[in-house]
C-alpha cells in the first residue's frame, strides 16, 4: 500500500512518535508510508512526498489547526485523492459536541479560535471517512481505529522471564536508575492528576526514590495561559520543592523511552477529555516498551480493555504509596503482568496490526457525510 500521513509534526510534541513508527514499520512491511510535505532536516528517518497521485489511502492526522494544509496544497490534493480514498483522524476528539471536563475541553476557541462546527465542517470536507482512536466513539458516524500502537521491535530490553526483569530491575543502582518514577508529558490539562498522584506518592518518596517530571511548563504556569485565562496549566512550586521533584523542559520523541527506563516506575495519565472520550495517546501503549514498571492511573474497564486482564495489577487498588512499596518488596507479580500485557499487547495493538487495520479501511465503501450540526 502507498500511504500519504498529513500533519504538521515536530520532534518534541504531539503525535511524531507514532508516525516515525508508521513509516519504519511500513518500510520493513513492504508500504510505501510518507509524510505529506517537505523534508524535515530534525526528521530524517521519516520520508516525505508532495505526490499524492497513485495513494492507497492519504490519511489526515489532525489535532492542531497547523495538521491541516494550506493553499493550494490542500486543494490540489483533494483534486487529485478520490474523496474514498482519503481518511481523516481525529485524534483530540474534536468531531463532537463541545465536551468539558473539569477546565479541559476539546474545543479551543479561547486559544485556536475555532468552535465545534467549523472543525466538524472542516473535518466533514476532508475525507470520506472520520474516525477517532477510541474503541467507542462517541457519534454512530465516527468509526474506530487506535492510530498509536505498540511496537514490539522497540522494546528496551525484551526479557525471557518475569524472574529475569525483577531481578534486574531490584538490582540496578540508583546511577543507571535515579528516580522513583517518571513522567513525561507536557503540563496540559494533566496537573488534576499529577498533584493527587505526588501527593500519594509523598509517604514513599523516601524509599522509593525522587520523582522526575519531564516536560513544558511544569515549573511554573505560562504566561500564555496567564494572559488567556486558560485554566487546566496549573502547577505548585512550593509541592514540587517540598517533595523535590526533578523538574526537566521537553523531551524529544526518540529519548522518551530511555528516559522513562531511568525511573523504576512510569504513570500513565490520560487528560481527563481523553478518559471521557476514551481516547488512547501514544504514551498508552509507548510506556511498555521501556525498561520500567507502568504505573496504570485509568478506569480498571478501560484498562481491561486495551491492555488485557493481566494489567489489571498494575492499577493501583489501594493507595499509590502502598502499592509502589508493595512491588519494590516483591517485584516478580508486577513484572509477570508488564510480561503478559506486553504480549497482549503485541498480538492486539502492534503497529503491524494497525497496517492490517488500515487494508480493511482501504478496502472500505466511504460512508455518507458525516452529520454537521448548523
Amino acid at each position: 500500500m502507498k500511504i500519504v500521513l498529513v500533519a504538521s509534526v515536530d520532534p518534541w510534541t504531539r503525535s511524531v512518535a507514532t508516525v516515525d513508527r508508521y513509516v519504519a514499520t511500513g518500510r520493513r512491511l513492504g508500504h510505501d508510508v510518507a509524510l505529506y510535505g517537505a523534508p524535515n532536516a530534525e526528521l530524517p528517518g521519516i520520508t516525505t512526498t508532495t505526490d499524492t497521485d497513485d495513494a492507497d489511502l492519504v490519511v489526515f492526522v489532525v489535532q492542531v489547526p497547523s495538521d491541516i494544509p494550506g493553499m493550494p496544497g490542500l486543494a490540489r490534493l483533494m483534486d487529485r485523492v478520490p474523496r474514498e480514498k482519503r481518511l481523516v483522524l481525529d485524534l483530540w476528539g474534536r468531531f463532537n459536541e463541545t465536551v468539558r471536563i473539569d477546565h479541559d475541553f476539546n474545543h479551543l476557541e479561547k486559544f485556536d479560535g475555532h468552535p465545534a462546527w467549523e472543525w466538524m465542517q472542516a473535518m466533514s470536507a476532508l475525507g470520506g471517512r472520520i474516525l477517532q482512536p477510541a474503541l467507542q466513539p462517541r457519534r454512530d458516524d465516527v468509526g474506530s481505529f487506535l492510530f498509536h500502537g505498540y511496537d514490539p521491535a522497540q522494546v528496551a530490553r525484551d526479557y525471557g522471564t518475569a524472574e529475569e526483569a525483577a531481578r534486574a530491575w531490584k538490582s540496578a543502582d540508583r546511577a543507571a536508575r535515579p528516580y522513583g518514577f517518571v513522567y513525561v508529558g507536557s503540563n496540559w490539562q494533566r496537573w488534576s492528576q499529577v498533584q493527587p498522584f505526588l501527593e500519594a506518592y509523598r509517604p514513599a518518596a523516601a524509599s522509593i526514590g525522587q520523582a522526575c517530571l519531564a516536560g513544558w511548563d511544569w515549573s511554573e504556569r505560562p504566561a500564555w495561559a496567564v494572559e488567556t485565562g486558560l485554566s487546566g496549566v496549573d502547577t505548585d512550586a512550593e509541592l514540587l520543592a517540598d517533595l523535590r521533584v526533578e523538574v526537566r523542559m521537553g523531551v524529544r520523541f526518540d529519548q522518551i523511552v530511555p528516559l522513562l527506563a531511568q525511573g523504576r516506575f512510569a504513570p500513565v495519565f490520560h487528560r481527563p477529555m481523553f478518559r471521557e472520550l476514551g481516547l488512547v495517546t501514544n504514551r498508552t501503549f509507548e510506556t511498555f516498551q521501556a525498561d520500567t514498571i507502568p504505573v496504570l492511573m485509568l478506569p480498571p474497564a478501560f484498562v481491561e480493555q486495551v491492555y488485557g486482564p493481566a494489567a489489571l495489577s498494575l492499577v493501583p487498588r489501594t493507595d499509590v504509596a502502598s502499592h509502589l512499596e508493595a512491588i519494590a518488596d516483591d517485584p516478580l507479580p508486577a513484572w509477570s503482568a508488564v510480561l503478559a500485557t506486553r504480549k497482549h499487547l503485541a498480538a492486539h495493538h502492534s503497529i503491524e496490526r494497525r497496517f492490517a487495520e488500515l487494508a480493511a479501511l482501504a478496502n472500505q465503501p466511504a460512508r455518507a457525510a458525516a452529520r454537521v450540526p448548523t
